[in-house]
Order: C-alpha cells, then structure tokens, then sequence
C-alpha cells in the first residue's frame, strides 16, 4: 500500500470530520474568489467607461450622481444644463472634445441617449449590421440591448418617460432600429443611441413645432422657401447639435463629455465651471476613487469574514490531525515496525493535511466562479454589468498556493509527533 492511497484511507474513515473540514475552507476560498472576481471587473469596467472621459459637465448637484447617471447609466439626472451656455463651453480653449447627451426616457428599462455618433468612438463601438441614424426618431442599440430585447434592424417600440417600465410612454412618437452595435464589453452595450433632436422631439407637445423643421430659426419658417435658404447661409450652426442652430436658449441637454485640450486644463477647467457657470463639474477618476473608498468598506468586512472563515478551518484541520494522529499511534507504530522510516510517516501526515486543504480550495475556487455565473445568468440586472465568471486571475493562484502552505503549516506539529513515534513504547502499552 502506497502513501496516497493510506491517506485516502485515513480520510475516508472519518468522511463527516473531513467533509466539514472542506466545506469551511472551500466557504472562505469563495467569499474570497467572488470578491476578488468582483472587485477586478469591477475596476476593469470603471476605467474602461471612463476611457477618454476627463470631465462631466451637469447640473449642479451630487458629482458622485453625476458620474453615476452620465457614463455608467444607473442613476438619475442631476437636471438639465441650458444648450447655449454647453455650447459656450465646448468652445473654450481648454476643451478639445465635447460629447452631449440628452436623457430622460427609456425602453423596457435600457435607457435612450441622445448624443452624437462620436460617443461610440469612445468605446471604440463599431456596427454589427445597419447603418447609423440619419433623420430623428432612429436609433442604433448596444448589443446586450438587442439581445435581450430582441431587437433588430426595422423593429420599431415606444419610449417611457424615466428609467422604468411604468413611466409614461410617447406612443405618439414611435422609435425605428436602423443599426445594431457589436459587442465591447461596456456600458454602451447597455445603451439605445439616437440623436439629441429625438429626445426634444419626444418630449414636445402635439401643437409645439416639429424639431426637424427646428433646426433652423423659427421665423425663417414663416418664409418662403427661397429666402428661408439664403438667410440659413448666415446662420451658425450649433457645435453640439449639428441639426440645430446655435445659440437657441430655449433648449437644454443633461450632459457634456469633455476631453482636455492639455494638462492644464485638469487644473483651471473645472474650478471656471464650478464657480463662474450655473453648471456642475466633475471628474470621473475622481468621483471613482471615492466610489471605491465607499464599497471597499463591505469589501474589507467581507474579506475579513472570509479570512475569519480560513482560519477556523486551518485550526479544524489541525484538530483532526492532531486527535486522528492519537488513535494512529498503534497503526504507526506497526508501520515502523515492519520497516517504514521515520520520513515516511512524517510526509504521511503531511500529505494528509495538504490533501484536505487542495480538495478545499479547489472547491471554494469553483464555488467562487459558480455563484458568479449563477447570479449573472439568473438576474437580468447583472447582465447588464458584463461581469464574466470565466475570467481567471494570477490572485487565484496566489490564494490556492497560500491554503497549500496552510495546510503544511497545519500539519506540521501532528507530522513532528508522528515522526517521534517510539515504536517499543507503544507497542508495549498495547
């Protein structure tokens, strides 16, 4: 009989002692796993979104909620900032790049963007099939949107007013799918893209004049066509909404994405927005940071209780060891006795101790990444999030290697006892 298969012996012989033992090890390995699972992804995700976003521009209110509604998409407005003032801004020297976003309805939950088609570059976002909108009221859907939705090119739906299902719905402006995105892994697949003239349109009275007809002045309306084009030459168009003409002090949007022009930028841009303008600025690594600091709190308490967990396991494990070893006494003394070395029931005990705590994390690695999928297959709102549970990291190795030493550590003391057994005094005492 070979060493492994004594251990495996010993371990079945007592299969309640070395299942609880297992059990509390693989409990503490999965907390462990699932945090870490969670806590990488999630860091992942948050700098992936906020990719080539230096500052978000909104109404005043909480920075915090600002960043949560304008580039993660799971809060509310803070409220809408005045067009020709966004446009003053997107001017400024200091700005390279300025993306509007327009919010305010949704589609079974997904929320509607009105923005500009330069918002997928961000995300480095490429059609899957379709084209992009050309006129109002069409729209290009992320790809976990289409997917659960079943959308595709040519359906139609209706808008709800707000981020649920039981908001007021704009029949009377149903919108048209003309393109479908691939798939980034980001909170653009979570997103139904259209441009900022629909979102007005949808939330204008019966009698109001027809955006489409708005993009240019009203008065020129009541013109002849002729002179309606000749004065539209003088006209300036708007910079953040390119159907529309710049200036009008009656429209507003939620949102601007800005990139910096330079470094100095980081420094005088928000500080001239937050005190000299009616809006709101706020900068995404910022207020992630601080979202961080606000979940790690959990996370450590987790971590903690997880590691708690780890540690009644290794002193289970040395329990059993230790008692086991007691009634072995005689088997050991026999082994030595027909000529096993004092190594062999050493490493005996030691294989044992490193078996129970492999078998331990293996389970509580696999549980970790179970629970995960579970919980991303079965609730939709975590769909949404792209959080993978077949997504390995090198701290899985790390913990797996660390419980291997737990184990050694734990077997060390009932190892030593049963390499000192005296054979003739116990043999005698028998």
């Amino acid at each position: 009989m070979n060493l492994l298969t004594l251990v495996i012996s010993y371990l079945k012989a007592k299969p309640l002692n070395t299942l609880l033992n297992i059990l509390l090890l693989a409990l503490g390995i999965a907390v462990i796993t699932i945090l870490l699972l969670f806590n990488h992804q999630l860091r992942e995700k948050i700098s992936d979104n906020t990719k080539g976003i230096d500052l978000v521009v909104g109404a005043k209110g909480s920075p915090l909620q600002l960043i949560l509604c304008n580039v993660f998409h799971i809060d509310f407005p803070t409220g809408n900032i005045n067009l020709k003032e966004a446009e003053g801004l997107a001017k400024h020297r200091l700005v390279k790049n300025a993306i509007p976003l327009a919010l305010g309805d949704s589609y079974q939950n997904f929320r509607i963007v009105g923005t500009h088609p330069t918002y997928a570059d961000l995300y480095q976002a490429e059609l899957a099939t379709g084209v992009w909108w050309s006129a109002d009221l069409e729209v290009v859907v992320g790809a976990t949107t289409a997917e659960l939705l079943q959308l595709k090119v040519g359906d139609t739906f209706e808008s709800a007013h707000g981020l649920s299902k039981e908001g007021h719905a704009h029949d009377e402006n149903p919108f048209v799918v003309k393109g479908v995105l691939k798939k980034t892994n980001s909170v653009i697949d979570n997103l139904i893209l259209t441009n900022v003239s629909s979102i007005w349109k949808v939330h204008e009275e019966h009698d109001s004049t027809d955006i489409s007809k708005n993009s240019i002045a009203p008065s020129l309306l009541e013109k002849g066509e002729g002179m309606r084009q000749q004065e539209e030459k003088f006209l300036e168009m708007s910079v953040l909404v390119p159907t529309h003409v710049a200036g009008d002090s009656t429209k507003e949007i939620t949102s601007l994405l800005i990139k910096y022009r330079n470094p100095i930028a980081a420094i005088q841009l928000p500080r001239y927005i937050n005190s000299l303008t009616s809006m709101q600025a706020a900068s995404p690594a910022f207020e992630a940071a601080r979202l961080f600091s606000i979940l790690g709190v959990g996370v450590e308490a987790l971590t903690g209780f997880a590691y708690v967990l780890i540690l009644i396991s290794a002193l289970s494990i040395f329990i059993a060891l230790y008692n086991s070893l007691k009634e072995r006494q005689y088997d050991l003394a026999i082994m030595r006795s027909m000529g096993a070395s004092r190594t062999k029931l050493f490493v005996a005990t030691q294989l044992e101790g490193v078996m129970l705590t492999v078998l331990g994390s293996l389970l509580g690695l696999a549980l970790g990444h179970l629970v995960l999928f579970v919980f991303t297959s079965l609730i939709a709102e975590s769909q949404k999030t792209g959080m993978s549970a077949f997504v390995f990291y090198k701290e899985e190795l790390y913990l797996f290697a660390g419980s291997l030493v737990l184990g050694i550590l734990c077997s060390l003391i009932p190892s030593f006892q049963a390499y000192r057994t005296d054979i003739h005094k116990v043999l005698a005492g028998s």
